[in-house]
């Protein structure tokens, strides 16, 4: 039997975006976190390296800001920069306050930070927890949110669709739009439940999973970018996907990244012992391993595709065993358990897609193009991350902008939660060729990871523009037909985010941070944003 919950606030998403929004609403307001998997299956408790925050008198806010800009690679919304960079801190403390085991100098909770170095920092300002940060801080919030009256979680719950005032009246132009809740899969027990809220916040993170090979948690298939486009909202710089330059390559691991850190710490990339051994990065650029994440990634890309590797290596055994167990632990009895010792040996590594620095457009508010629905964290598109993500400024981005959307619904009025119809069912059966999911799920990664990769042709946007259009089609007819169910819901969202990325990509008619096309080589002399705008 279908249910309809009704909260002040609905959260879609448990990472540190989420989480943070739920904890601060939750004194005031009744919160629902709806997330399609466990509490920490997602994207934040992955991060390995670490929070970037101004905490050091050497370093400056400015110096931070300008950081950020160059890798964005002049596309950074300068106004969305400064006020995450000066929020950071804040968030930080916060962090400390609710008992993040942060890494110290003295070893002590409260003693001074220990601050660390990654490529594009022109200072040490990357707040960590070892070399597992986000496991650290999304297992800390989520002790609190559960602990915390306030918020009701639902797990196993997957997002289907937006509600908006405009669907209800059958698209009406004349019908001022708002976003009034969502319609959730309850994964157990196979009913779309409706949720109805007077404010809704999109955390669900990013679309790693449309390609092949990711860094990403298979949560990771884009689903309040696509139904947030669905819903009316604008989006924006979909073409820029960060590649991280350093994930683990091995037969029995997908998905396990080699901390930014590790280059932070003096690791050097390296071709084969039966080619040398040559350290590369100096050929490519003068900051080397430091260089931004673009640059390096297309690098290993270039040498591996020059000499026909299957992937390069990471050296940081000049660095003493001692040092590596204090600042990578998990990183070395990772490998270790694989029959790699880091202490003695190269890492094995691959570029594989990491970020998705585009997404929900939203104002310093995290406020959408919906009124009444917010997005927070990778899901948005604040303009902090332009062309190319600086490393670590992710996670404070995710803390900063989900203040601003409390800060934004504690002032506003909040609206009476409205009486929503709910899922109809009436005319779908059960599925009977569940193949075709599966299939089309392959063919859709692989494509995109051949066609709209590291670099980038028009011939190879055409194919796979044309081979989306296709599986559109067959997927559409298959969500109107059949029983919703996880893995179609996933590919419905996989293949409308690949669709933006490509129609991004081929409106970009230049090479600028992580949108490098063999056809438009060089940088336009002007940076602009890609924004879509969906039909009405």
């Amino acid at each position: 039997m279908s249910t309809t919950h009704h909260f002040d606030v609905l959260i879609i998403g448990s990472g540190l975006a989420g989480l943070t929004a739920a904890l601060r609403l939750a004194p005031t307001h009744r919160v629902a976190v709806v997330t399609k998997r466990g509490i920490s299956d997602g994207s934040s408790s992955w991060a390995q390296g670490g929070i970037a925050a101004v905490l050091s008198a050497e370093d400056s806010f400015e110096s931070h800001v300008q950081d950020t800009l160059i890798a964005g690679a002049g596309l950074c919304d300068e106004a969305a920069t400064r006020f995450t960079v000066e929020n950071s801190p804040a968030a930080i403390a916060w962090l400390r306050e609710l008992g993040v085991p942060f890494s110290t100098l003295d070893g002590s909770a409260a003693g001074e930070l220990h601050l660390t170095r990654e490529g594009g920092h022109s200072h040490r300002r990357i707040v960590h927890a070892t070399d597992a940060t986000g496991a650290a801080v999304q297992a800390t919030l989520s002790e609190r949110a559960r602990a915390t009256p306030g918020i009701t979680f639902f797990e196993n719950h997957m997002l289907v669709d937006l509600i908006t005032r405009r669907k209800l009246a059958g698209a009406s132009t004349d019908v001022p739009d708002r976003c009034l809740g969502a319609y959730v899969l309850d994964v157990d027990r196979d009913v779309v439940e409706t949720f109805s809220a007077g404010h809704t916040l999109l955390a669900t993170g990013g679309a790693g999973k449309v390609y092949l090979y990711t860094t990403n948690p298979d949560t990771a298939t884009g689903d309040g970018i696509a139904a947030a486009w669905r819903a009316g909202c604008q989006v924006g710089n979909m073409e820029f996907i960060q590649f991280h330059p350093t994930c683990l390559y091995h037969p029995h691991v997908k998905n396990f990244l080699i901390s930014e850190a590790v280059r932070g710490e003096g690791g050097q990339l390296k071709l084969p012992p039966h080619l040398g051994g040559h350290r590369f990065m100096p050929d490519h650029d003068p900051r080397a391993e430091l260089a931004p994440r673009d640059i390096v990634a297309r690098a290993i890309d270039h040498e591996m595709k020059k000499h026909g590797l299957d992937c390069v290596h990471l050296d940081i055994s000049h660095q003493s065993p001692e040092f590596l167990r204090e600042h990578f632990p998990n990183i070395l009895a990772r490998c270790a358990e694989l029959g790699i010792d880091i202490t003695r040996e190269p890492i094995p590594v691959v570029p594989a897609a990491h970020y998705t620095c585009g997404g929900v457009v939203t104002d310093l508010a995290a406020r959408t193009s919906v009124d009444g629905l917010y997005a927070v964290g990778e899901a948005s598109c604040t303009g902090l991350h332009g062309a190319n993500r600086l490393a670590s400024n992710s996670l404070v981005e995710c803390m900063v902008f989900a203040q601003a959307a409390v800060n934004e619904i504690l002032a506003a009025q909040s609206p009476e939660a409205a009486s929503l119809p709910l899922w109809d069912e009436s005319r779908v059966t059960d599925a009977d060729e569940q193949v075709v999911i599966s299939h089309n799920w392959d063919e859709l990664r692989r494509f995109m990871w051949d066609y709209v990769g590291i670099v980038r042709t028009n011939k190879r946007l055409e194919r796979a523009a044309h081979r989306i259009a296709l599986l559109q089609r067959e997927i559409q007819e298959f969500y109107a037909q059949f029983h919703v169910t996880r893995d179609l819901l996933e590919l419905r969202n996989l293949v409308q985010v690949a669709e933006l990325i490509v129609r991004s990509a081929q409106q970009r008619h230049e090479s600028r941070g992580l949108h490098c096309s063999r056809d438009y080589p060089e940088k336009l002399p002007e940076a602009r944003p890609t924004v879509l705008t969906p039909a009405r």
